[in-house]
C-alpha cells in the first residue's frame, strides 16, 4: 500500500474515536480530582466512608425510635442475635440498653448529626453529635465485619 492507496476517510469512525478519547480523559480527570479532594478532606477516596455513615445513621434512627432489639442487631451486624446471645457477652444487651437507653449519659436520644468522618486503618471513625451536643461521641464501623463500636480514636473537630 502506498500513500496514494490510503483508505477512504470515515467520518463516523473518526467521531466515535474522538468521543472515546474525550470520555477516557474525563474519567481520568474525575478520578484524579475526586481522589485529591478526598486526600484534602481526610476521607481517602471521596465516597469511601458513605456506607459506614449510612450504617451509623440507620443505627441511630433505630435508637431514636426506641427499638433497642433491632438497634443491638445493627450494632453487632447480626439480626438474629437473640438466637445466640452468648456470642455477645463482652457487650451484652443489658449494657447496650444502659448505654443507649433513656438512662444513658445523653438521656432519651432524639436526634443525631454526623460531624466528621474519616477512614482509619481497617474501619471508619466518625464523630456524632447526639441531641445537638457540642462534643461528639466517636463511633467506629469495622470494614470487614460491619460491626459498630465505640472508637478508641477521637478525630479533631476544630475549635
Amino acid at each position: 500500500m502506498t500513500l496514494l492507496d490510503a483508505p477512504i476517510y470515515n467520518a463516523a469512525r473518526a467521531k466515535r474515536n474522538r468521543n472515546i478519547i474525550i470520555a477516557i480523559i474525563a474519567v481520568v480527570v474525575l478520578v484524579a480530582v475526586t481522589g485529591f479532594l478526598g486526600f484534602l478532606t481526610g476521607h481517602g477516596w471521596f465516597f469511601a466512608t458513605v456506607p459506614a455513615e449510612h450504617r451509623v445513621n440507620k443505627f441511630l434512627e433505630t435508637v431514636e425510635a426506641k427499638d433497642f432489639t433491632k438497634a443491638y442487631g445493627l450494632w453487632n451486624n447480626d439480626a438474629d442475635w437473640q438466637k445466640h446471645p452468648e456470642q455477645y457477652k463482652l457487650y451484652d444487651f443489658d449494657q447496650f440498653q444502659k448505654d443507649w437507653g433513656p438512662s444513658s449519659d445523653y438521656g432519651v436520644i432524639r436526634s443525631h448529626q454526623i460531624a466528621i468522618t474519616k477512614a482509619v486503618g481497617n474501619g471508619t471513625v466518625m464523630g456524632v453529635n447526639i441531641n445537638g451536643g457540642k462534643t461528639p461521641l466517636f463511633l467506629r464501623v469495622d470494614d470487614k465485619t460491619k460491626q459498630i463500636g465505640f472508637s478508641p480514636i477521637e478525630l479533631y473537630v476544630g475549635p
